[in-house]
């Protein structure tokens, strides 16, 4: 079999990796790819739009491609899924109207609250006068977020009238986070510790994967503007036993049922960011993909055949499919460009120091290749992923590979998996 991974970042060089271990998999392609997917082997960086549905269509062809892979969030949403499906190409992603869970934050609280998922209370606003008018009426901390995709930065914690007017100044005036702040969601502040379920999904069937705990804040301590993501780990401690039959019941199942009721059943990764506080979950969104930084970390532990696992999603044959996992730990320590998640420079060339070890990846995103050179390209540059018995020494494995890269201007937290080890 060929495969297709859609898709630059760290999300999908892993996916690309994982997929090239098959046995059954002859060749991977990657569109467009980055370093390190042209470094690999049985793996092709192909330079394809990845919004350009008729040229992916006439490359899988050409080249029999057996399953796509959807990476990103933004050809889901515009319909890539459905596109290939109705061509009778395995296409692996939600359609489009079930993207929308994660395309408008409004769509996504107005069902969860038809479908009594539980939530943070809410307001919607395609209005500024409107938005700056509700502030008077809440209690702070309160959080501001752009109602479309925005890459994991268009969420912003308040805390207190001012700085939410500011905010609603950066969505709606200043377009900060362009057509996504066509709209304004303001919803209360939740406290607890957060956490990411994502799981494979197939209409009524589900194969939840290994728990995770990404870092979005950029700075130690979890403190400065929300990222992408600078950091995960897995498994993660807060998510107990209980916990997880208590987010299957209360929150993936309702879901599941909930779009096959709208007629949108699910086909996919599905995410679920949650906030945990003693025995309570609500959820704070959805992504309709594998998360980024959290895919590293889980497919190095991921013992399985992934194309097996979302062919069997494809064939509606989850039910009979038995997942394995290394008891390891994991740990992933994103590697930025100084600036980010704000401005920041690129074209940096990166120095790589020669390592190899079974139990460690650098995972590429923010790469390209160019005149036998890696060339920063991007505001998450690596993720430098490993495995340990415990999480204090899949930690201590993962810094020691970020030791082994180097560009001017790289920067990295610091405490990456802090909350497990405590």
């Amino acid at each position: 079999m060929n495969v297709l991974i859609i898709g630059s970042g760290g999300r999908e060089h892993a996916l690309a990796w994982k997929s090239a271990q098959d046995h059954s998999v002859k060749n991977v392609f990657v569109c467009p790819g980055n370093a390190g997917t042209h470094l690999e082997k049985k793996i092709s960086n192909i330079d394809i739009d990845s919004n350009n549905f008729e040229a992916i269509e006439s490359f899988c062809i050409e080249k029999n491609i057996g399953l796509v892979i959807i990476g990103p969030e933004q050809p889901l949403v515009m319909g890539l899924t459905d596109f290939l499906q109705s061509k009778g190409i395995n296409a692996f992603g939600p359609s489009k109207n079930a993207a929308q869970l994660e395309g408008s934050k409004t769509f996504s609280k107005d069902f969860f609250v038809k479908y009594n998922i539980p939530t943070a209370g809410y307001k919607s606003f395609e209005d500024f006068d409107q938005a700056v008018s509700h502030l008077e009426k809440i209690n702070y901390p309160t959080v501001v977020k752009a109602d479309g995709l925005a890459a994991g930065k268009g969420v912003i914690i308040c805390s207190n009238k001012d700085e939410a007017i500011n905010a609603l100044n950066s969505i709606f005036k200043d377009k900060a986070f362009g057509s996504a702040g066509n709209r304004a969601v303001i919803e209360d502040f939740l406290e607890g510790e957060e956490a990411s379920f994502i799981a494979v999904v197939s209409k009524n069937k589900i194969i939840p994967l290994a728990t995770s705990q990404d870092h979005k804040a950029v700075g130690d301590g979890d403190v400065g503007l929300n990222t992408g993501g600078m950091g995960a780990y897995s498994p993660a401690p807060i998510v107990t036993e209980y916990i997880n039959q208590k987010i299957l019941d209360e929150v993936m199942y309702p879901t599941m049922q909930g779009l096959i009721k709208e007629g949108s059943p699910y086909l996919g990764f599905l995410y679920a960011g949650l906030m945990i506080k003693d025995d309570e979950i609500k959820v704070l969104e959805f992504n309709c993909r594998f998360g980024d930084p959290e895919t590293q970390p889980i497919l190095l532990r991921l013992n399985s055949s992934l194309v097996d696992l979302c062919m069997a999603a494809i064939n509606d044959t989850l039910d009979s499919y038995s997942i394995e996992w290394t008891q390891k730990h994991s740990c992933g320590v994103v590697i930025a460009s100084e600036g980010y998640p704000e401005s920041y420079e690129s074209n940096k060339e990166i120095n790589i120091t020669e390592h190899n070890n079974s139990d460690t990846k650098l995972f590429h995103a923010g790469t390209r290749y160019e005149d036998e050179k890696i060339i920063t390209n991007g505001g998450r540059v690596f993720c430098a992923t490993a495995l340990g018995d415990n999480l204090k020494e899949a930690q201590e494995n993962a810094y020691n590979l970020v030791q082994k890269v180097e560009f001017d201007g790289a920067f990295h937290r610091k405490d990456i998996g802090f909350k497990g080890i405590k």
